[in-house]
């Protein structure tokens, strides 16, 4: 299978199956002599980790990291770093009934008909749990970025019609973030949507939501012009994580609305910009303002109800919902998000220094 690798200089290969022995990955490229902290991975892992509250998958997993190479005595030696999480709570009884029914739109078809078998255990390769492989090259890569003065923050602004304005996401407190399990740093509205996660989640159904991202300290000159565009690769980053069916920068989609006159971003002495329509990104390139996105996360496919669906023979079949599934995946994609920022932003910045 390809596909299973990310970045140029600063490179990431995961592997695994949702019900296999183990996730893990190996990420090449990470400047040697660093040294790692190793309780804040874990940290960034228990933020993604199911089970962490009522709000999604009850599946319980210590998502324990191990390093199998690339640190010696607490830092990087700039060779490979391999490492791995075990599965340990894997009910894959839960999905006998799947073997040969496909989930209305899940990944079960099309690997079916591409590779021609499939993994029916917990979704195998096309489950969200591959993604603990991201968030631990992702913590790195934000341990690294730190010292560059570069911070990133998301944060749900949205579940369902539950949203944030454009004005409260100017003004947001960074540390009320992790306060909520739904990880919405305002707090009547953080409550509304747990609230309403529960509600939905007692009707065996799904809800989908948005995730808001901003990048502090991001220097000019990060992305290469053209098909390596920085926007464009945190576009394909996003996109590539499970579920994500959106993603826009700056004005997004509200600038189809607007006159050049109103969207263009004025310039201050410094060279830096009174407004930031453009997302903190200019022809592809950083332009030194705060980098902003959104990517937006459909409801999980996967119901707790009856739906109509086909079999392996292409027959109509009704399919009742088993398992542990999350009603809504915001909350536990955050760091997720981040991760996959962090990543694209180290590659591009290891990019960028190879040319000095």
């Amino acid at each position: 299978m390809a596909g299973s690798s990310y970045g140029t200089l600063f490179k990431l290969t995961t592997f695994g199956e949702s019900h296999g022995y183990s996730v893990g990955g190996i990420i090449e490229g990470f400047p040697a002599g660093f040294l790692v902290d190793i309780e804040h991975i874990q940290q960034e892992l228990s933020r993604r980790r199911p089970g962490q509250s009522a709000i999604v998958t009850q599946r319980k997993e210590a998502d324990q990291i191990q390093f199998l190479s690339g640190i010696f005595e607490g830092k990087t030696t700039g060779t490979p770093i391999a490492f791995q999480v075990i599965n340990e709570n894997h009910k894959s009884g839960d999905y006998d009934h799947l073997k040969d029914v496909f989930r209305p739109s899940h990944a079960d078809y099309t690997y079916q008909q591409k590779y021609g078998h499939r993994d029916h255990l917990g979704g195998g390769r096309s489950s969200a749990r591959e993604t603990i492989s991201r968030v631990v090259a992702g913590a790195l890569a934000k341990q690294y970025l730190i010292t560059l003065g570069i911070e990133i923050h998301a944060m749900v602004d949205s579940v369902g019609s539950i949203s944030l304005t454009s004005q409260e996401l100017l003004n947001v407190d960074y540390s009320l973030i992790e306060k909520y399990s739904v990880r919405c740093p305002n707090e009547k509205l953080a409550l509304e949507m747990e609230s309403y996660i529960k509600e939905i989640r007692k009707k065996g159904d799904s809800v989908g939501g948005s995730i808001y991202c901003i990048v502090n300290g991001v220097p000019v000159g990060l992305g290469e012009p053209v098909f390596d565009k920085l926007h464009a690769e945190l576009g394909k980053a996003m996109l590539s994580i499970n579920a994500v069916k959106g993603f826009e920068i700056g004005s997004g989609f509200s600038a189809v609305n607007m006159l050049g006159s109103e969207h263009n971003d004025l310039f201050n002495p410094d060279g830096t910009t009174k407004t930031n329509f453009s997302g903190g990104v200019q022809g592809g390139i950083s332009n030194g303002m705060p980098i902003t996105f959104k990517t937006a996360f459909k409801p999980v496919a996967t119901l707790m109800q009856s739906q109509q669906t086909i079999n392996s023979e292409h027959k109509e079949v009704e399919l009742s919902g088993k398992g542990r599934h999350d009603p809504c995946v915001v909350p536990r994609a955050v760091v997720i998000v981040e991760s996959m920022t962090a990543i694209v932003l180290l590659d591009f910045w290891l990019r960028r220094n190879a040319y000095l």
